[in-house]
Order: C-alpha cells, then sequence, then structure tokens
C-alpha cells in the first residue's frame, strides 16, 4: 500500500483548497537546485470578503515576497509589494509568471522535482483582523499542464 501521505497529495488533484474565507487554487512552485537561492510560487486566490495578503513565509526560506514584474519604459521590472497584496471578493487574483507571484528567497534546500514547498499566507480583513492559511505547495520544472493542488498542512 501508498504512503497515505502520497495517497492524500494525489487525492488533492484537481482540487482546491477552501479556508478561512479563501480558496488557494493551481498552486505551484519552481525547482531549484543546491546552492540556489530563490524561486518563486505561483497560485490563484480567490476571497469571500475584501482581504490583503500582507505577510508569506517558509520554513525553508529566509523570506518570502509578494513582487510583481511589469513593463516600464519597454523594461521588464520586478518590485516587492509593499502595504499587502489587495484579494477583492468574490475576484480571483492570479499569482503568475511575468505578473504578481511570490518570491522565495534565501532558500535553505534545495526544492527538486516533485517535493512541496511549505508556505503560511496571512491575510488581513478591514478590521485589521488576521488570519493564516498552511500549504504545501506542489513543486515542478514548468506549470503543471492541470490544476495543481495545494493541500492543506493545518489551518489556524
Amino acid at each position: 500500500m501508498k504512503c497515505p501521505a502520497i495517497f492524500f497529495f494525489f487525492a488533492m488533484a484537481g482540487s482546491t483548497l477552501h479556508a478561512q474565507g479563501v480558496d488557494v487554487a493551481d498552486a505551484w512552485a519552481r525547482t531549484s537546485v543546491q546552492g540556489q537561492k530563490a524561486t518563486a510560487a505561483f497560485m490563484k486566490i480567490t476571497a469571500k470578503q475584501n482581504l490583503q495578503l500582507v505577510a508569506v513565509s517558509s520554513p525553508v526560506a529566509g523570506v518570502v515576497e509578494v513582487h510583481q514584474m511589469k513593463m516600464e519604459n519597454d523594461i521588464m521590472r520586478m518590485r516587492a509589494v509593499t502595504g499587502g497584496l489587495d484579494l477583492p471578493a468574490g475576484k480571483a487574483v492570479a499569482l503568475t509568471p511575468g505578473g504578481y507571484h511570490l518570491m522565495v528567497m534565501d532558500l535553505k534546500m534545495a526544492l527538486p522535482k516533485g517535493s512541496t514547498l511549505p508556505l503560511t499566507l496571512v491575510f488581513k480583513d478591514a478590521n485589521g483582523a488576521q488570519s493564516k492559511m498552511d500549504l504545501r505547495v506542489p513543486v515542478a520544472a514548468v506549470a503543471p499542464t492541470g490544476p495543481a493542488p495545494a493541500a492543506p498542512v493545518h489551518k489556524h
């Protein structure tokens, strides 16, 4: 019999994670090799109410930031998003290559294909109340052709 954790991972295939009024779908992270200090993670986040993604962390990285890539005077620029990423109620916000994405920096270990990247997302509502979502994001060399699950670790 296969390991229950592996079964759970594959049972989540094609699904969306729902927690705290937030849905995370199509999550994946780029592979990294030993000595590589940064990678990126991508997903679609849909909040049921207006929220902000105000922080992201991972035990395998020194820092995780929301970044945005955009064209400025015919030059592609990448900058950290300050003040949080707005998640309008009911609207999917896509974190994709070439747009908003999570920069996972100061990696403490390689992230080979088939492994998972543990992430904690921190959200803030209009009243300042915070909630967290812990994810295990599948690692792949390229974007999966189908929806990649974000397997939950636990919810706060």
